[in-house]
């Protein structure tokens, strides 16, 4: 009964569809940038088989429409159980393989290996996903059926098959976008709005009439926002600086304006200038205009290094343009996060071009992730080609990034695509875990501009074109903390890169999407160029940030 019951169920699939939704299984199987769990896993296996199952009923409905010969009854029978128990025997076979190409990635990334992904576990999180979308699927189908049927005494055959087929897609993405998307979004926004009101109690706000968000500050504690408190009450002291670098350090000029420090995008950016010219930010010998990720974060890695190579003659300032994180800002107010910082740019440079040139800080960018290609987009190259700012460092920085985008397309040919090395090197150079911005004595020029990148990154590495076309950055030399066993799938690649995106922050410190204080310091090194530093102390100042964050 229970074996006529499933021969039953597995014709009633497409053969062609199942051996391709198995070949997607078992490739989804196979390590990608992040190394996954068996839950994740399981989900990215049965979306894979359900793409490789659609694929296989789109070319046999291909087929048939071309009217081109069909198998003999009898002998599908018979090619229908060979080719299951194929899928079968392959699908057991890549499972019990998963966990050691999982590890393949754990282990150029310093973890432990993980605990042996169930292959069990793994299948029947598969079935699941793929039963759910083949209910999305065939409701979907029925739709279409309906909506056809009813056109057709009235229109042709095939008009009615398109026109239903547009109805359909139209219902689908109607309910996905106007009601589950928004109604998600919803949500999120109200659960971060929330998040960014709650003051830490550990938090107090500055004594010291000098710093943003004290009594004396333009800028009052509640204004400056979770991200903002937490940005300001971390910065290093004059004192912990002096002790790691042995010389007399000043306290490092920190500005921030928060979501709820003025109403509009001008007005925040006009407040900020207005507070970093009440505690002299202009009198120091640096400043760094920096523009944060989604959540207005500032990452402490990031900034601090700058601020100690600098013994603390260093002033920054960043306004926070929403409390959504990265990835889901860029969904729904892309072109937000630009207007911020251009609003940022315009007021901070405007001040600065004023200022007498022999007495004015030298004037950088930085930004981390959607940060860094918001910063990119807050000046053009001909607004400030008369009286350029000095450079910029940017870190992991997303796929679609203006400039990033066009340095790597134009890299030189044989440099590999996750450390690309641009024309002379000049203006932009390329960097990651090792140093890698010494190019054979190549002179900088007046602007400088280092990408702090790893190859393992997925927000700077996703392709959208992986589903049909391998990515440049695995051809060739890979990088170091890639799995030389990621391979090339057409469509189930871009499924991996799409989970790995979600997962990038998952890594530890220094691979994925983490970036490590030490390795911004040859970055910060090239594009500042701090005097007094030996190769000794910047060493040394690497192995105390390391130190640091290992006691956390």
């Amino acid at each position: 009964m229970v074996f006529r019951w499933a021969a039953r169920t597995i014709d009633a699939f497409s053969l062609t569809g199942l051996a391709l939704a198995t070949l997607f299984f078992c490739a989804s199987l196979t390590p990608s940038l992040i190394p996954r769990d068996s839950i994740i896993q399981g989900v990215l296996s049965g979306l894979s088989f359900s793409c490789g199952y659609g694929v296989g009923v789109a070319l046999r409905a291909l087929w048939s429409y071309m009217e081109l010969p069909k198998a003999d009854p009898h002998r599908l029978v018979s090619a229908s159980r060979v080719t299951i128990l194929a899928c079968l025997a392959g699908a057991v076979f890549f499972l019990i393989q998963a966990s050691s190409w999982q590890d393949s990635i754990r282990v150029l990334m310093g973890m432990e290996p993980a605990d042996k992904i169930g292959p069990i576990q793994v299948a029947l999180i598969a079935l699941v996903t793929f039963v759910f979308v083949i209910l999305i699927a065939r409701l979907l189908a029925r739709i279409f059926r309906i909506v056809a049927g009813r056109l057709r005494p009235y229109v042709p055959r095939r008009v009615a098959g398109v026109v239903g087929l547009a109805v359909t897609a139209l219902l689908f993405w109607s309910v996905v976008d106007g009601v589950l998307l928004r109604f998600a979004i919803r949500a999120m926004d109200s659960s971060y709005r929330e998040l960014d009101q709650i003051i830490d109690a550990d938090l107090r706000p500055p004594s010291d009439p000098q710093k943003t968000g004290s009594s004396a500050s333009l800028i009052d504690w509640q204004g400056l926002g979770k991200m903002g408190r937490s940005y300001i009450a971390s910065a290093p002291t004059g004192r912990e600086i002096g002790s790691q670098t042995g010389e007399s350090a000043k306290e490092p000029i920190r500005v921030y304006a928060g979501l709820n420090s003025a109403e509009t995008v001008e007005e925040r950016a006009r407040l900020a200038l207005e507070e970093l010219v009440r505690v002299g930010g202009f009198e120091r010998t640096a400043l760094v205009i920096i523009t944060p990720t989604g959540t207005g974060w500032v990452d402490p890695a990031g900034i601090d290094p700058v601020e100690y190579l600098h013994h603390g003659d260093i002033a920054s300032i960043a306004i926070q343009y929403s409390y959504l994180p990265s990835w889901l800002s860029l969904l729904i107010e892309p072109g937000y996060g630009s207007e911020a910082s251009r609003a940022l740019f315009t007021q901070v440079y405007g001040y600065w071009k004023k200022l007498p040139k022999d007495r004015r800080p030298k004037l950088y960018l930085y930004g981390l992730s959607l940060g860094a290609m918001n910063s990119d987009l807050s000046s053009d190259i001909y607004d400030v080609v008369a009286d350029p700012y000095q450079g910029a460092v940017w870190a992991g920085p997303p796929f679609p990034s203006r400039t990033w985008k066009i340095a790597t397309a134009g890299r030189v040919a044989g440099s590999p695509a996750w450390l690309p090395r641009f024309r002379d090197g000049s203006v932009i150079r390329f960097t990651s875990q090792h140093n890698a911005l010494d190019l054979d004595g190549a002179p900088w020029g007046p602007i400088r501009v280092v990408y702090l990148q790893y190859a393992s990154d997925p927000i700077v590495f996703f392709d959208p074109y992986a589903a049909y076309r391998r990515p440049d950055w695995m051809k060739g030399e890979r990088g170091p903390d890639v799995s030389p066993r990621f391979r090339w799938f057409p469509i189930v690649t871009l499924l991996q890169l799409t989970v790995d995106i979600g997962l990038g922050t998952t890594t530890p410190i220094g691979y994925g999407h983490v970036y490590a204080p030490e390795h911004y310091i040859d970055a910060w090194m090239a594009v500042t160029q701090p005097s007094g530093w030996t190769t000794e102390k910047v060493e040394a100042l690497k192995a105390f940030f390391v130190a640091q964050r290992k006691a956390e």
